[in-house]
């Protein structure tokens, strides 16, 4: 699939089994015992493997014991990945499963174990898997390939509606500079946008009655905003403000890290498996997983769902650009070129799939995502720190949003759509299982 304007099929989705996941619990049997067994098993092993990778075990609210019971194994790398394809043998031991629920269960716990286990292997060999090979293994997708050339459509739309001349670069980063939230204006804004994708999300989603988030300011990171889920319905979110954030940033972030995003997504799974079921593997979540892919691409998908058609630019114009002290006639011309800016996501998926490939270098993947992303050097600099920390997690963004797009979009009615969205953030889904 070469031409990014292209959305790839639809994926199909049984609309029984959809429904068979938001019934209530089912009792739990005895046969489920070796599943339960192997689920420790596998928390145990992700919290092990944390301690050779820190970046690795991104959520953990499960007993303390679990805990210390896998740090004092002192497993190394190798002994997990040994571990792991150990685990693997005993699911495909596992009887036949006697509903959709606990199929999607085992089918999550297989695609797990195998993501930890690649994961693991890799540490212990000290080699980096390229960048096709993480989205298998890793992510449980494969994600479609563009040439850079594939984007000149885009620039020149971009080129047309951005004023001033010269190097397109320059002139894109000039113009954000417009729209920069004031430093003394950052809270207020991030504070009334979190709170809006809240009462949106709260009119379709019911979440647990004690959730809550605490928001903070942190900077030299390699990301721009991180939702850090610490259980019992609680997160820290964190907004990376060493660089200026622009307007449209505000309504993103509040979306993608806390309402309907990363927050609702965590405790709705805390609420629904781990206290109702007492699924223990998912009161740990392993940043380089399959779920990676259901959690960031619902993340970006929530925005729109919140703010539909042209509310978000509405909410903007109409809220947040008189709190941060910019000109709201301009909200609708921004919203423009940021719609024709997405369209250039993919570019830096296939400069990142570059680098890690080592087809080029750190300098010409920062020249790169000048060129095609149209960062200045600092963002592009910040961008080649997330690849060399997270390698091809970067599809889960916009490949993940493309997924869910598909599977929410099946339907014409919002409601329905929120319907939709809530089972799949409840459930437990790999790519692989999201259309089932």
């Amino acid at each position: 699939m070469r031409n990014p304007l292209l959305k790839p099929l639809l994926l199909t989705a049984s609309i029984a089994l959809v429904a068979a996941c938001s019934e209530a619990p089912e009792p739990r049997l005895a046969a489920t015992v070796d599943v339960d067994n192997i689920a420790r098993q596998y928390t145990q092993l992700v919290l092990a493997l944390g301690e050779h990778d820190s970046n690795y075990v991104d959520a953990y609210y499960g007993p303390q014991q679990l805990r210390d019971e896998a740090v004092a194994r002192g497993l190394s790398a190798a002994d997990i990945a040994a571990e792991a394809k150990t685990l693997l043998e005993k699911i495909d031991t596992q009887p036949a499963a006697d509903s959709d629920l606990r199929k999607l269960r085992l089918h999550y716990l297989d695609k797990q174990i195998q993501a930890l286990a690649f994961h693991a292997e890799h540490l212990s060999n000290g080699n980096k898997a390229n960048f096709e090979a993480q989205a298998q293994a890793l992510y449980d997708t494969t994600p479609p390939n563009y040439s850079l050339t594939d984007f000149d459509e885009v620039l020149a739309g971009i080129a047309a509606l951005v004023p001033g001349e010269g190097d397109l670069t320059e002139r894109v980063v000039a113009y954000k500079k417009d729209f920069v939230i004031p430093a003394d204006k950052l809270d207020a804004v991030f504070q009334r946008a979190i709170d809006e994708c809240k009462q949106r999300t709260v009119a379709h989603i019911s979440l647990p009655k004690n959730e809550d988030f605490s928001l903070e300011y942190v900077q030299d990171k390699p990301w721009s905003g991180y939702n850090w889920y610490k259980g019992k319905a609680y997160s820290l979110i964190q907004i990376n403000s060493e660089r200026p954030i622009d307007i449209s940033r505000a309504v993103d972030l509040g979306c993608h890290e806390g309402y309907p995003g990363h927050h609702t997504y965590n405790a709705l799974l805390e609420h629904k498996l781990v206290d109702e079921l007492g699924w223990q593997e998912f009161s740990v979540y392993p940043l380089y997983s399959p779920q990676s892919l259901i959690a960031e691409g619902s993340a970006n998908y929530g925005i729109e769902l919140a703010f539909p058609g042209e509310q978000k630019m509405q909410f903007e114009r109409d809220v947040l650009y008189p709190l941060a002290g910019l000109d709201p006639a301009r909200a609708a011309e921004y919203a423009a070129f940021l719609k024709l800016m997405n369209r250039l996501s993919y570019a830096g998926n296939e400069i990142a799939r570059q680098y890690i490939n080592g087809e080029i270098d750190g300098e010409r993947a920062v020249a790169l995502l000048q060129q095609y992303s149209l960062n200045s050097e600092a963002e592009a600099r910040q961008r080649l720190r997330f690849f060399d920390t997270y390698g091809a997690y970067v599809i889960n963004y916009n490949w993940g949003k493309q997924l869910v797009t598909d599977y929410i979009e099946q339907t014409d009615d919002q409601a329905e759509r929120w319907a939709r969205f809530s089972r799949l953030l409840s459930s437990p889904r790999v790519p692989s299982s999201i259309e089932w």
